[in-house]
Parts: C-alpha cells; sequence; structure tokens
C-alpha cells in the first residue's frame, strides 16, 4: 500500500512537470505570433477625427517636362475610342489654388489607367503625398474608379501614412479645367479622410 502510495504521488509529479513542460514549449512555440489583439492606445491612438483636404490636381501630359507619361498600352488601344488599356504614371504637382503656380502643398503619384471599353473610365491607383504644414510627410491612398467626364467622381480612400494612419473616406474630384489637345488637365479635389 505504501509502494502505491509513492508510486501514485510520483506519478503525480510526473503529471505536473510534463504539463508545465508542455505549457511553456506551447507558450515559446507562440511567442512568433501571427495575430493579436492590441489596444489602440498601444499605438497612441487617440479619438478618430474627420478632416477635409481641399486642393487641385495638375495632370501635364504635354511640353517639355510632363508629369504623366505613358508607362504601357495595349495593341488594341489605339484602336479603342476610350483609350482601353492605357496606363499612365503620375507625379503631379497638388496646389492649393487651380493655377500651376500656386502653393505646391504635394504630389499624386502613382499609376491611373483607362479600365472601361464603353466611356472615359479610369483605374486610380494613387498617393496624394503632402509637403505642406501639418501633415508633411503623411500621405492618403485613393483607390478606385474615375470616370473622367462625368462632373464630379468619387473614389475610396483605402488608407494612408503619418498623420493619416488607418484612414478612411473619399475624394471627390471635379474636372477645373481639361485641354482636348494636349490631355493636359487640371482638377478640383475634396477628400473627406477619417483618421487619428
Amino acid at each position: 500500500m505504501a509502494i502505491s502510495k509513492i508510486f501514485f504521488s510520483i506519478f503525480s509529479i510526473l503529471s505536473i512537470s510534463v504539463f508545465f513542460i508542455f505549457s511553456s514549449l506551447t507558450v515559446a512555440e507562440d511567442s512568433h505570433f501571427f495575430h493579436k489583439t492590441v489596444s489602440p492606445k498601444l499605438l497612441g491612438l487617440q479619438k478618430e477625427k474627420l478632416s477635409h483636404l481641399h486642393f487641385y490636381f495638375h495632370d501635364i501630359l504635354s511640353g517639355p517636362k510632363p508629369t504623366a507619361v505613358n508607362v504601357a498600352q495595349a495593341q488594341m488601344t489605339k484602336n479603342s475610342p476610350t483609350g482601353f488599356g492605357l496606363v499612365y504614371m503620375t507625379d503631379d504637382p497638388l496646389t492649393s489654388g487651380p493655377e500651376l503656380d500656386s502653393k505646391i502643398v504635394g504630389k499624386a503619384q502613382g499609376i491611373y489607367a483607362s479600365a472601361s471599353q464603353d466611356e472615359v473610365g479610369l483605374l486610380m491607383v494613387m498617393n496624394f503625398a503632402f509637403t505642406e504644414g501639418k501633415y508633411n510627410g503623411s500621405t492618403v491612398s485613393v483607390l478606385g474608379r474615375n470616370t473622367v467626364f462625368s462632373t464630379v467622381r468619387e473614389i475610396s480612400i483605402v488608407g494612408g501614412s503619418g498623420l493619416f494612419r488607418f484612414a478612411r473616406g473619399y475624394a471627390k474630384a471635379k474636372t477645373h479645367i481639361f485641354d482636348p489637345n494636349t490631355g493636359d488637365a487640371v482638377v478640383e479635389y475634396n477628400i473627406y479622410v477619417f483618421h487619428y
């Protein structure tokens, strides 16, 4: 009987030890976590706010120093009435007023591509990189459809960086000037963006 008690005690101690060893191994394996829930306060995030930004986008295809250049097109593009398959890379200035010599507040850097066979509809994949005031160094990322001959277009804001981390919202684009001979355009943007 004493031997069975001793055996039971040893077995219990071993079972508990094995449990703790495997538990610690599991914790060690999980130290390389794939995901975990964190408090927004841990990242310094306070109350979310809504900002309105207003500026003009200058898309310059002509002249000695264009800010938007054709980087690709399909063979069928030249026969397409909508330019379907045409891809442009941009580094367009953003200004406070509609004149090109007004104050530069940032750059529109990214790609737009003709993505519709029925109308001039662009796929916009772009960052608005700001260089002015408290937003200097911050970006807003835009992804969406831009039917350029519509009076007003809405394009989704899908993110951002700097002061616009966790950004979401929408941009309203309205053509201010378009020159059909050169393709140059000035577009007024009103952006409404939630951010922290």
